[in-house]
């Protein structure tokens, strides 16, 4: 744990004890429901808190599995098509996180190392290092979402329990922006350098897009998850930006639309 994680975790604990609060009135297999929250809970701490790829690829693939199954038993009409896209986008972007993780891995110098310290340390031709860079993006730009990745978003929220949508923008999302800084940013500075501009840019259209599409849903909890979108473009550009002011900025931005998140869902949810 550092000064970079410790802003997510107590995000995370905070807006999990909320979600929980707040799934009180689910009484069908409630003690299931509660045990897949802690779950997911337990797999966004242990994510947050790595400082080794290998534990951060499987915290990363841990908490599918609740996240899939609360959309799947406890959701609406349509959770089983929603519970399907969510775990095809996500587990399918996985492939080329584990792909990265194993690259960085056998490319250290002395001997195969996960270890944040020793990888972020580790210098690597561009050509690879851009490689990489790719690999790791596609996996954190389907989580965050960063369009054109971010289909899954509204159909899972459409469907969702709201104290399941509470966990989803408030926590779920922010674990793609946090990779985006904790291994693009930290262990291949160079092809950062070089997306950057491209990051500010479809952050950009993001903010645009997102917020012109969510007033035409019909689903209250879609037009929100589209609100969310559209704030994830700001977290995207203040990690373009390469400057300390924009990263300050993406992760005052990180914390404050996970409160915002969670408490729009909860809203919708008790007004539906």
């Amino acid at each position: 744990m550092d000064g970079l994680s410790i802003g997510p975790i107590l995000l995370t604990g905070f807006i999990t004890t909320l979600a929980t609060l707040a799934a009180w009135p689910v009484t069908r297999d409630s003690r299931l429901f509660h045990f897949l929250m802690l779950a997911m809970y337990s797999g966004q701490i242990g994510l947050f808190s790595s400082r080794d790829l290998l534990l951060f690829f499987i915290m990363w693939e841990l908490e599918l599995i609740p996240v899939y199954l609360l959309i799947s038993v406890w959701g609406g009409k349509k959770r089983l098509y929603s519970a399907t896209k969510f775990i095809l986008y996500t587990a399918g972007s996985s492939v080329f996180l584990l792909l990265g993780v194993l690259g960085i891995g056998l490319y250290a110098s002395n001997e195969p190392t996960l270890n944040f310290e020793t990888s972020a340390n580790q210098s690597y031709p561009v050509a690879l290092e851009i490689i990489f860079y790719i690999g790791f993006l596609i996996a954190f730009a389907v989580k965050s979402p960063i369009i054109p990745f971010h289909t899954w978003l509204p159909d899972t929220h459409g469907e969702a329990h709201y104290s399941t949508c509470m966990l989803l923008a408030g926590i779920l999302l922010k674990m793609g922006a946090y990779g985006l800084v904790r291994i693009n940013m930290e262990f291949l500075p160079r092809a950062h350098s070089i997306f950057a501009p491209w990051l500010m840019i479809v952050g950009t259209i993001q903010i645009i897009y997102a917020a012109s599409a969510s007033p035409g849903q019909r689903n209250l909890k879609k037009r929100i998850a589209y609100s969310s979108v559209s704030h994830m473009g700001f977290i995207i550009i203040g990690i373009g930006s390469l400057s300390d002011m924009g990263l300050n900025g993406a992760f005052l931005q990180i914390i404050s639309h996970g409160f915002i998140g969670a408490a729009l869902f909860f809203l919708a949810g008790n007004e539906l």
